[in-house]
């Protein structure tokens, strides 16, 4: 008997160890039939009201099935009640699950309480004799019944004949239920929470696209690329990266870090973040100019008009009154196009911005102003994209809320560098990144590796409101730069041209006419 309970130890620390759930349900069979030498066994789960099969084992007919493996169970579930809503007191199982009771029957052949038409059906098939049966429930820690462990025919190991289930049998396998029973439940908790949290995460990483039409799927595209590189680098076997491997954990926290990486986009204001064009807040304010042009051509007009009814001789003729109009028409134009932001704006087009701004017009009051004003001119004259100096400050301090909200977090120990992935991905090699100006080496490959997908995500995005979306060959070759000058990681990017990760997520997710041909960088 003591070494019957050193062995139920061992596997009930087996149990605690276990990660894997098909494993362990393998486990606490195979321990149940090891502790009393039980021919066969069957493990139930409970779901749904009905006794699913999860692990069938018999050494005589050298059966081992699993549910959900290569070799799927034949058997449909027991239900716990029939369809009129009656308990199912004829199953042996389903009885042990309804009333939490272990059923030990010495002889099936001799017992009327239980319908075992079934499995003697099954021994003619098979040429097996069912005989002594064990049905002990599982309950977890609220005492509810999650499944039952059922043994049959345990063997004498001396005369190798079938006896019935002993009482030190079944305290030592309602033990061991009792032990499985746990493992079960927390194994079942840590999927749950861990769904809850995925799903949490992905909530949070939706609201954030959603917060902006301009960003729509970057919290969700960023994901994608990292992990494409991250199976690329566990591919990849030249150079310096060569022996560096992400194991399952490590890509896992590298998924949560990448759906998290821009939460802090949550706290930065709406019209900053969907600044589609310089002048917008609330709205586009090149209307507003639109309608001060309107009242200088309705001005001059007026004024044209009154001139030719005093028939002074000084008004202004036809030809140049519609000269006059045509170039308030060709600067409203002008003042158009800048408004819609580019990547680059010429220093002559931003001077001639100051010039038209210094034209004047009269408002209701007659009160004389300048066609733009400092704010207006400051807004139309950014040389790159739509926002102000102090509006990409404020873009910006999204990676320092992140840092703060993810660092606030209590992340379990395989998540522990979810805040440091996350919150570096806008630092650079060279340590002129931000917000703590790190550099290469103070930095994780999987923090370097967000930067890549950050950065290939955005430049190739279709939504963004300042440009069009840039084709695989100009992508590569801005990304080529930016290895070359210290902003990405240079070996990191080469993996990801020589595994052509670019073009697996291309192939998915860009347009068409974005996928072009890549020449040598």
């Amino acid at each position: 008997m003591i070494s019957r309970i050193e062995q139920l130890n061992h596997i009930g620390i087996a149990l605690s160890a276990e990660q894997d759930k098909t494993h362990l349900l393998e486990t606490i069979l195979s321990g149940a039939q090891y502790l009393t030498n039980a021919d066969g066994g069957t493990l139930y789960l409970l779901e749904d009201g009905k006794l699913h099969f999860k692990i069938i084992n018999n050494q005589t007919l050298n059966i081992k099935q699993t549910d959900g493996s290569n070799s799927q169970i034949p058997f449909p579930p027991i239900p716990l009640y029939d369809t009129a809503g009656q308990p199912n007191q004829k199953t042996v199982a389903a009885y042990a699950a309804l009333t939490g009771e272990t059923i030990n029957i010495p002889d099936i052949h001799n017992n009327s309480e239980f319908d075992f038409s079934g499995t003697l059906e099954y021994d003619t098939r098979t040429g097996y004799t069912s005989r002594s049966f064990l049905n002990v429930p599982m309950r977890d820690h609220e005492d509810e019944v999650i499944g039952v462990l059922q043994l049959i025919n345990p063997i004498d190991k001396q005369t190798t004949q079938i006896h019935a289930f002993s009482e030190e049998d079944q305290q030592l396998v309602e033990s061991l239920a009792s032990q499985a029973a746990v493992a079960i439940t927390n194994q079942r908790l840590i999927d749950e929470l861990k769904n809850l949290m995925e799903k949490f995460i992905e909530v949070i990483a939706s609201a954030i696209d959603d917060k902006s039409p301009y960003t729509g799927y970057h919290c969700r595209r960023v994901p994608e690329i990292a992990m494409l590189l991250a199976d690329a680098i566990n591919e990849n076997d030249e150079g310096p990266l060569a022996n560096f491997n992400l194991d399952d954990k490590q890509r896992y926290e590298l998924k949560i870090a990448a759906l998290l990486h821009d939460c802090g986009k949550i706290t930065t204001p709406v019209h900053v973040v969907d600044k589609a064009t310089k002048l917008e807040t609330i709205f586009d304010r090149i209307q507003l100019i639109e309608s001060r042009y309107e009242i200088l051509r309705r001005d001059i007009e007026i004024a044209h008009l009154k001139q030719q009814l005093s028939n002074t001789g000084t008004h202004l003729n036809n030809s140049a009154l519609k000269q006059q109009l045509q170039q308030f028409d060709e600067e409203f134009e002008f003042l158009k196009k800048a408004n819609k932001g580019t990547e680059f704006m010429p220093e002559a087009a931003r001077q001639h911005v100051k010039e038209i701004g210094r034209r004047t017009w009269q408002n209701q009051q007659g009160e004389t102003q300048p066609l733009l004003n400092d704010e207006e001119i400051d807004n139309l004259t950014i040389a790159k994209g739509t926002l102000l100096d102090s509006e990409r400050q404020v873009i910006n301090h999204h990676i320092t809320m992140t840092i703060n909200m993810l660092e606030a977090l209590p992340f379990p120990k395989h998540l522990s560098n979810v805040p440091e992935i996350a919150g570096n991905h806008h630092e650079r090699m060279d340590g002129k990144g931000y917000p703590r100006g790190l550099k290469r080496e103070e930095m994780s490959i999987q923090a370097r590796l967000m930067g890549i997908a950050d950065i290939f995500e955005a430049l190739t995005a279709s939504d963004r409101p300042y440009k069009s979306p840039m084709r695989l060959s100009q992508t590569l070759k801005i990304l080529s730069s930016m290895a070359e000058e210290g902003h990405i990681d240079p070996d990191l990017f080469d993996i990801f041209v020589s595994q052509k990760v670019y073009l697996r997520y291309a192939e998915k997710n860009l347009q068409p006419e974005q996928i072009d041909e890549i020449y040598p960088l």
